[in-house]
């Protein structure tokens, strides 16, 4: 197997990705790719766009809305299938699992004027609730689909999505 490697990925992001890929025999050029960050040569149609948390999907499908949703088109234009492989672990499984996250943001740390007292209040932050409703709808929308695994996993999980041709 042949995985290129997309060459806007950190070297020390991916560190342990590429000893898996190492470890097994897998071949990893490095190279950019037009959507994502991980292809295999023998299915060039299905491609791992990596995510280190739902903090930074987050990030990307509600700041970064507008340049996301190109790349969903862009993919979607080209036939690449588009796996969103999230590295949060933390008991998060599967994309039901999102609606019980609990987003970092949504709370806030400050001192009441008055009590001089540290309180938490809650901000705007995303919910998980509405990340849920959000990646549902996109993947109806664009076709693209959202995994998750610990980041211990993931160089694993790249070499199993990738070899076993089409995600459903």
């Amino acid at each position: 197997m042949i995985i290129q490697i997309d060459s806007r990925e950190k070297a020390r992001a991916i560190k342990k990705i590429v000893e898996e890929f190492n470890r097994q025999g897998v071949k990893h050029p490095v190279s950019k790719l037009m959507v994502g960050d991980y292809m295999n040569y023998d299915n060039p149609r299905l491609i791992i766009d990596r995510k280190q948390n739902l903090s930074e999907l987050c990030s990307n499908v509600c700041q970064d809305h507008e340049r996301f949703r190109r790349e969903l088109i862009l993919a979607q234009e080209n036939d690449i299938r588009l796996v969103f492989l999230v590295e949060h672990g933390k008991g998060i499984r599967r994309i039901e699992d999102v609606i019980w996250w609990e987003n970092p943001r949504r709370w806030k740390r400050v001192k009441n004027p008055e009590t001089r007292k540290w309180e938490d209040i809650e901000t705007k932050a995303t919910k998980g609730e509405t990340l849920y409703e959000i990646l549902k709808t996109q993947e109806r929308k664009y076709g693209c689909r959202f995994m998750f695994c610990d980041s211990k996993d993931t160089g694993k999980e790249i070499i199993r999505i990738l070899g076993s041709g089409p995600v459903e």
